[in-house]
Order: structure tokens, then sequence, then C-alpha cells
């Protein structure tokens, strides 16, 4: 774990993402909040890539709870077999949209305790669709924003609460709202796990990972 960067390196690195990349969007497909607290939830533990191929013909006919209600867990199980751990995602699919049903008039409330009181949505899950759907700076911390943030010294912690913070205390406001993306982005395709394109790093300068490589191929 790299130490914590000073603010004039944290603001530096995030004028960098920004210049780069003014309006990150998630790369998890959905037709609006519901599809994508679904979407999220089926994404834990497989790769968003994977989930939009399997939700892209469940969406087209049950982009509402009600809608995935009469489907059945049969009917989700059949689009979404080809994810990991899909049966239990499909109990916590039909689960979770009978409880918008019932308590909450069909509607994705917006608050991250309401979203975490649904069955397979999590802190990381509910942060997601408050960032991706209502533009709230929440910062949903994965392995990837785990890896940057640690590596960079940009927010470290010793888990994802501490990086969570870390990013809220340590990331200029004006930053906050996409700082989430950009760190995902920035792990997933450049700051790897296990062979990180230095060599096209836009803050390569700024960031204090020792072991640096020459690598300049980002795909």
């Amino acid at each position: 774990m790299s130490p914590q960067a000073d603010y004039a390196t944290v603001r530096a690195a995030f004028e960098r993402f920004a210049d780069h990349e003014p309006e990150p969007k998630g790369e998890l497909e959905h037709v609006n909040a519901y599809t994508l607290v679904v979407a999220v939830a089926l994404s834990a533990q497989a790769t968003d890539v994977g989930v939009n191929k399997a939700t892209r013909a469940l969406f087209a006919i049950a982009d509402t709870p009600q809608k995935m209600l009469d489907l059945g867990e049969e009917g989700v199980i059949e689009h979404i077999k080809t994810i990991g751990l899909y049966r239990n995602k499909a109990k916590n699919v039909i689960k979770l949209s009978q409880i918008l049903v019932d308590q909450f008039g069909g509607q994705v409330p917006s608050s991250r305790a309401a979203l975490q009181s649904l069955p397979g949505v999590g802190r990381k899950t509910a942060n997601v669709v408050l960032s991706m759907w209502w533009g709230h700076p929440a910062q949903a911390v994965d392995t990837h924003i785990f890896r940057v943030g640690n590596r960079t010294g940009l927010c470290p912690g010793r888990d994802v609460d501490a990086v969570e913070r870390a990013i809220e205390d340590q990331v200029p406001v004006e930053f906050q709202r996409h700082a989430h993306h950009w760190l995902i982005l920035h792990g997933r395709y450049i700051c790897k796990a296990r062979k990180p394109v230095c060599g096209v790093c836009i803050i390569r300068d700024l960031c204090a990972f020792p072991d640096k490589t020459d690598s300049g191929k980002a795909a």
C-alpha cells in the first residue's frame, strides 16, 4: 500500500482524468433505474460484458419490477444462466422486484439504506446506482478501485471502506461525482492487476507505485 498522496498530487491526477474523459460512463447497459439495479446486482463476480450479453434480451421484455415478477424465476434463469451464480441471482432479482412492488410502489428508492434493504444489494451496488442514476458522488469501491487507490497513493486504505473514505476525504469535491468511474476505468484498462500498462498511463509521473512497467499496450 502506497502512502497517501498530498493534495496537489491528487488534484493534478484528477485534473488529468477529467481532461482525458470529461464525462465517464459506466459500462453496464440499462434503460431505467430498475434495470440498473438488476444489472449491478448481477455483475457481482461477473464481467460487465457478460452481464450486458445476458440482460439485453431480458430487459427488452422485463424492464419493470412487475414485468420481472410476471416472467418468474425460471424465466429469469433462462436469460442469465451464462452468468456466475445465476440461480441465486435469479432468486434475488425476483425477491427485490417483489419488495419494490410491495414497499416502494414499483419505484427504485433513492437512499442508500433503502437500496441496501433489497436482496443482493450491498453498499457497493447501492453506491453504483446512486452515482450512475442520480449523479450522487457515491464511491463504489470494487477490486479495480481498491487496487488503483493503493498502488497510486491517490486513495489508499486497508479495506474497501477505508478506500471509500479516502476518496471522499482526499479527492477535491469538484471531482467527486465522476471519481468512481475514472478510477474503475483506469483500473480496468490501464492499471490492471497482473500487467499494468504504465507506458500509456496519464498519471504515471504522479503515481507512487514502485514497480512500474514500460508496457504501452492498453488492450
